[in-house]
């Protein structure tokens, strides 16, 4: 896998207020129930790593295509879904700087979207390409707003990219 020197993107992990309010109750309604990972390797949203044998994590319901919407003043009717995230059950300090893209070298979806939220298209990143140039094609056409970063096997969203230069962009 290719990678740029500077990265052009970055990453936005699920920032600490939203973690808080998840925490109490996630996008489903149900309160997060806290467990020891016994095992460790779940992708954690807020901190864009994986998580390590005995850390305390979440599993929470997320929406967020609605989250930024509601920062937007979007509408993305239909297109807003909630999945699955993992997520630390205390705060953790977020991802650490200057790491990358993370969770990359595995298949990938790259689902962009418009201003109003509308799926624009999407697309497969196998893990021999560099996903820095997939997001620089994915932000080609103006009309794309952002992307959602999402693993293959389970659909699930990773992490989003903001258009560069645009308020919360990279």
């Amino acid at each position: 896998m290719t990678t740029h020197a500077t990265p052009r993107h970055a990453a936005r992990a699920v920032t600490e207020p939203v973690l808080v309010a998840l925490r109490a109750s996630d996008d489903a309604g149900r309160p997060a129930t806290a467990v020891t990972d016994a095992e460790g390797g779940a992708p954690l949203r807020c901190c864009l790593r994986r998580s390590e044998p005995g850390e305390r994590i979440a599993l929470v319901s997320y929406a967020p295509l609605r989250r930024w919407a509601a920062d937007a003043g979007a509408e993305p009717a239909a297109y807003d879904e909630q999945g699955p995230v993992f997520v630390h059950a205390e705060p953790c300090g977020g991802p650490a700087p200057g790491d990358g893209l993370p969770f990359t070298g595995a298949h990938r979806v790259l689902r962009r979207y418009n201003r109003d939220g509308h799926i624009l298209g999407g697309r497969l990143v196998t893990p021999s390409e560099d996903v820095e140039a997939a997001l620089s094609e994915a932000f080609t056409g103006p009309e794309v707003a952002l992307v959602h970063v999402r693993a293959v096997e389970y659909g699930c969203f990773l992490y989003e990219v903001r258009r560069p230069g645009e308020p919360n962009g990279s």
